[in-house]
């Protein structure tokens, strides 16, 4: 393949996978398939490719029809932590997309010399490691289209019945229903969604929500209180009607925090669009008002910049060719604080159609935050004209309304198995005995909601404790479910792990090491005829190493 690739070329030629459609196959006589990988993003993509590399027949079920997840979705400034911890196909992927930015011909607006190249703490594009942190969603999108290619792994559409798409005989499942009623075999499973969506199904414990500091002994879980990172200015009064309570709080504000600092809880900390802008005039398409527009929603907006805040409404973080990777920042920004959790609700817990509506009001509130700080008189003359010449890119997302495929799913369900991944393994106060590939990147969770300290709106949830670039193992163990509630599943992303360790080892690269690996130890599982569980670590080592996978 050469160094510039074509992503027209490369998802022109996926298509006819991808257009399989599930009342298509429903009346199929196929043989099981080795290895069944749920979830088109990162993970999964890496996934499948190694199982298909092990020589398994593989396919991986696509939800959305773009392959990559965030990766493909906006998500252009990688949280890596520590390039030393890639390896295998994660390291693939950004060397393929390093090669891709050494030809001139990638550079169609904006001359390569006039890229700053900065990246999360190392270069965008790195000559000493020939990696590329940093780069435009449809090139991402075509290198995991290309892996899949080449890969020969077959690639079908479709989303799993949520209400019965696990058939589980014994211990074993032996295949998922998508909606549509069709149904696809095999004899190993990797739940590769951002939702765990195979958990409830096959049985298998999880947990959502925040544990409390005292169940694993951590200091980063539980509620955190007004932590200064990410927050509102001082002074913002709570209430519809500024100084009357009687009017009722603003939308999104709780009374109080529900609980003490250090207590669990059931929320989930805050999703949003990674968004992608230009400013490349011939490129730049502008943002519209959205349809339902109500400027109640921006009020504490308005509130932030009437109480001094000018600037940090969301991130210009550049990638090549003129375009962001405009992610939240500030107190008041792109997420949707309190918007993937309610009464009774959580992202998790929605059927599809659920998680369409609740992705659609994370859509308007971001592009109405933008029309907002383009146009709305109650911004001030300077920030507009700050925002106003940046758009949406007309090359990207080009089915889609210029828009990204998948909304930031911070974390939504965690398996609970034998092994659980704390805060303190992150920090390497506790051993972890079989690593299947490490993580860098700091503790992190967005805030988690909003509530009245002291007469006036706080966010709260916010966590950002650096680990200062040094890598932690990530456990076998915690990838794999209890021996007694599933034996031929494997969960690379919603894996058993609280809250704030989470909150690093989530990660996109990290997902593709851990999607790797699964795949690695489920290609082992097949030939030796045994459970998940059983799968001996020093085997799975050595071949992991053998792959390029970095232990330590």
């Amino acid at each position: 393949m050469s160094c510039h690739m074509n992503p027209s070329r490369i998802i022109t030629r996926l298509a006819a996978a991808l257009l399989i459609s599930s009342s298509a196959i429903a009346g199929e006589a196929r043989p099981p398939h080795d290895v069944v990988v749920y979830g088109d993003a990162s993970g999964g993509v890496t996934a499948a490719v190694q199982a298909a590399r092990m020589g398994k027949k593989a396919v991986l079920i696509s939800q959305y029809g773009h392959l990559g997840g965030l990766s493909s979705s906006g998500l252009g400034w990688s949280d890596i932590g520590n390039n030393a911890i890639l390896g295998g196909l994660a390291r693939e992927f950004y060397h393929r997309l390093y090669r891709h930015y050494q030809d001139e011909n990638a550079w169609t607006l904006e001359a390569r010399a006039g890229y700053g190249n900065a990246g999360q703490g190392v270069p965008a594009l790195d000559p000493k490691t020939e990696l590329a942190s940093t780069f435009e969603p449809k090139v991402a999108e075509s290198v995991f289209d290309a892996l899949i290619e080449e890969a020969g792994v077959r690639v079908i559409r479709g989303r799993l019945d949520l209400k019965r798409g696990v058939i589980k005989k014994g211990r074993k499942i032996t295949g998922i229903r998508l909606e549509g009623g069709s149904v696809i075999e095999g004899r190993m499973f990797i739940d590769a969604s951002y939702e765990g969506d195979l958990l409830p199904g096959a049985g298998v414990s999880f947990v959502t929500g925040r544990e409390a500091n005292s169940e694993f002994n951590e200091k980063g879980n539980g509620i955190t209180g007004p932590l200064p990172k990410n927050q509102l200015p001082n002074g913002i009064d709570p209430y519809v009607i500024q100084g009357d309570p009687a009017s009722g709080l603003l939308p999104g504000v709780n009374p109080d925090m529900g609980g003490a600092v250090g207590d669990a809880d059931h929320r989930l900390q805050a999703y949003c669009y990674r968004m992608v802008l230009t400013d490349a005039e011939g490129n730049r398409v502008p943002v519209l008002k959205p349809e339902n527009y109500d400027e109640k929603d921006y009020e504490i907006l308005f509130r932030a910049i009437e109480a001094g805040q000018k600037y940090g409404f969301f991130k210009f973080s550049l990638m090549p060719n003129r375009k962001t990777d405009s992610n939240n920042t500030g107190g008041i920004s792109t997420d949707l604080i309190g918007g993937n959790y309610g009464d009774g609700w959580n992202w998790a817990t929605l059927d599809h159609a659920g998680r369409e509506k609740i992705a659609a009001k994370h859509r308007n509130w971001q592009l109405g935050l933008v029309w907002t700080l383009q146009h709305h008189p109650r911004v001030p003359e300077k920030i507009r004209q700050q925002h106003l010449p940046w758009g949406l890119p007309k090359d990207e997302f080009v089915n889609n309304g210029h828009w990204p495929y998948n909304l930031y799913v911070r974390e939504a369900r965690r398996m609970r198995s034998d092994f659980v991944m704390t805060e303190n393994h992150c920090r390497n106060q506790l051993p972890v005995e079989d690593p299947i590939g490490m993580g860098a990147y700091t503790l992190d969770s967005h805030n988690v909601q909003r509530f009245v300290h002291k007469g006036m709106v706080k966010n709260e949830g916010d966590i950002q404790n650096h680990l200062g670039g040094r890598a932690y193992g990530i456990s076998y163990r915690s990838i794999i479910p209890r021996a007694t509630e599933c034996e031929n599943l494997l969960v690379p992303w919603a894996l058993s792990a609280t809250h704030i360790a989470f909150g690093s080892i989530r990660m996109e690269p990290v997902f593709m090491i851990l999607g790797h690996s699964a795949a690695t130890a489920a290609c082992m599982a097949i030939d030796a005829g045994s459970p998940v569980q059983d799968v001996p670590y020093e085997t799975l080592r050595l071949r992991l190493i053998a792959d390029d996978q970095r232990l330590k």
